[in-house]
């Protein structure tokens, strides 16, 4: 198949969208049974260098093809690619498969740089295809409802927000601690969402000063530090004042698995979201007015899939390029500034 077909002609297929998954890891595998519960595309190919990873996904997707590499994904008949792979192999697998007319939906961070990020988003724009990120915390429906509140006026003007994930545990596999295989250290791996849930929550506003502070294992670091931080603190300041503090961590003597909370405050009342008995999936949120809080959202909350399912949803209808993915660039240039402007 000659995947670079045009647009008009993509939406004229009358099938099912066809996806291949590379890196089947516990998010490669549990984004492709999302998939594939849901009916939304079918799995066509499987990738990944584990024999073990691979094998317990071809459990689930029993009618895929198992594939040596990207570039053997690449070569059967697919639309889109899943990829859940090391971050430093994002941006180029993610550009590799755009450059070859296949839509990418790719886990954060796309890219361990801005500049890496923005390569891979010119690569959706000159081969008109969608590219998406597994920003999954955006899909809870404790943060939509957040945001709907924020979004109508309800809480006024939002002069303030708080944001907070703290991981009692910290990555297991080795290469999250080598700078130049993640990028980072807590910031990159957490901060990322906290980062981009306050720009989507607030409408991508314009950030005008960061500040910021890192340390590893209970002492400052500075951006020329090989090491990656174990915890983060960063204050963002918007063009309309609006002042948003974010602090992350891994391995924090938290007393619970993980802090996991987004408080947003305005001149007519707040809103916050939290976990649930230190949960990593279950998460309330309330309406704050005073000294009361009234509840919005209880737990279950089945949204760990909905980000995989909304890009091939999107996929299904027009995998054309989505202008809305420039936007992230905007959480890689915070993160970017966050590194380098940390003091000691």
């Amino acid at each position: 198949m000659n995947k670079l077909v045009s647009q008009k002609e993509f939406a004229a297929r009358n099938r099912p969208v066809r996806l291949g998954f590379l890196g089947l890891g516990w998010i490669g595998r549990h984004r492709m049974e999302a998939v594939l519960n849901s009916g939304t595309a079918e799995v066509v190919a499987i990738a990944d260098p584990s024999e073990e990873m691979a094998r317990e996904a071809a459990k689930r997707a029993s009618g895929a093809k198992r594939a040596a590499d990207l570039e053997a994904l690449l070569a059967e008949d697919i639309d889109g690619i899943v990829i859940a792979t090391p971050s430093a192999q994002h941006a180029a697998q993610s550009i590799r498969a755009l450059n070859a007319g296949v839509a990418v939906f790719c886990q954060k961070p796309l890219g361990r740089t801005a500049g890496e990020v923005r390569r891979v988003i010119e690569a959706a724009r000159t081969a008109d295809r969608l590219l998406g990120v597994d920003l999954s915390y955006r899909h809870t429906q404790a943060m939509r409802r957040i945001r709907e509140l924020i979004r109508s006026g309800d809480l006024g003007r939002v002069f303030a927000a708080d944001l907070t994930f703290h991981n009692a545990y910290g990555p297991d596999k080795p290469w999250f601690y080598d700078k130049s295989l993640s990028g980072g250290g807590c910031v990159m791996d957490l901060g990322i969402h906290l980062i981009d849930l306050a720009l989507w929550t607030l409408d991508f506003p314009e950030v005008t000063a960061v500040s910021s502070y890192i340390m590893s294992a209970g002492q400052a670091i500075v951006p020329i530090s090989d090491q990656v931080e174990d915890y983060g603190l960063a204050s963002l300041t918007l063009k309309n004042g609006t002042v948003v503090r974010l602090a992350c961590s891994w391995r924090l003597q938290a007393g619970c698995d993980a802090v996991i909370e987004a408080s947003f405050f305005g001149t007519n009342g707040g809103a916050s979201m939290r976990n649930v008995n230190g949960s990593f999936y279950d998460f309330t949120a309330d309406r704050l007015s005073g000294t009361c809080r009234e509840r919005l959202v209880d737990p279950p909350d089945e949204w760990g899939g909905r980000a995989a399912l909304a890009w091939a949803r999107q996929l299904a209808k027009d995998g054309g390029f989505d202008p809305a993915c420039e936007k992230l660039a905007d959480a890689a240039d915070i993160i970017d500034e966050i590194y380098s402007r940390a003091t000691k």
